[in-house]
């Protein structure tokens, strides 16, 4: 078996809505069980040997034009999941991070967020990372856009690489759940040579056990990084 490197492993968590509408349930009872996968899957990444960052697609900037009641139950949700897990983040000596633009956030929704970032910011075991309103191009061209404000005359992939939101390792394995083979407007810099997986199983139904076969999948690859 190789031993390949995992440092950063990213999530795109699909399939709450499907999940709720084949059990004859509302979609926000998906996203709240999915909200509730998220512990399990962290808390495998903490205690994983290698793994130091692992980035979940939480809300995307398209996800705006869900309908305006889900939106408003995400919201929500996401600030009861940041209270709800703030003991296991220092339980599980997990650092927490959001991506994206959160600007767009209520005041109220920023302020949890901040604060959960600061409460946990010397966790060691985890980096977890919820991209929110969160979209890969966008990135980027803010960054650019940052880089010409700084007074920046020519742009290497240096200076993108590492003034990013996210300016930690590249991507080493990125999962998808559900059975949508896409990356989304995902982390498309950081992607550019991680390997992809793409597993049918509904996000709320993904497990920590299945995670772990994935990964032993992962290590029988062979990454070439464009050589030979």
């Amino acid at each position: 078996m190789n031993d390949l490197p995992l440092k950063h492993l990213a999530i795109i968590m699909d399939g709450n809505g499907r999940w709720a509408q084949e059990r004859g349930l509302q979609r926000v009872k998906g996203h709240e069980k999915g909200a509730e996968n998220i512990r399990g899957i962290t808390n495998y990444c903490a205690k994983h040997k290698t793994i130091e960052t692992a980035t979940f697609y939480a809300f995307s900037t398209e996800n705006w034009k869900r309908p305006k009641m889900e939106v408003e139950f995400l919201m929500k949700l996401l600030d009861r999941y940041l209270k709800n897990e703030l003991d296991t983040y220092q339980q599980y000596g997990v650092r927490f991070q959001a991506i994206g633009n959160i600007s767009e956030f209520s005041t109220a929704l920023q302020k949890r967020i901040k604060k959960t970032e600061e409460l946990t910011k010397n966790n060691t075991n985890l980096t977890q990372i919820l991209a929110l309103n969160y979209g890969g191009r966008a990135e980027i061209t803010d960054t650019v856009n940052r880089l010409i404000q700084a007074g920046k005359t020519e742009i290497t992939e240096e200076d993108i690489s590492s003034n990013l939101q996210t300016p930690y390792s590249d991507i080493d394995f990125m999962i998808r759940t559900s059975g949508e083979e896409r990356i989304s407007n995902f982390l498309l810099w950081q992607m550019s040579y991680a390997e992809l997986y793409f597993t049918p199983t509904l996000w709320p139904d993904f497990t920590a056990e299945e995670l772990d076969t994935i990964l032993k999948k992962y290590q029988q690859r062979t990454r070439r990084f464009g050589g030979v």
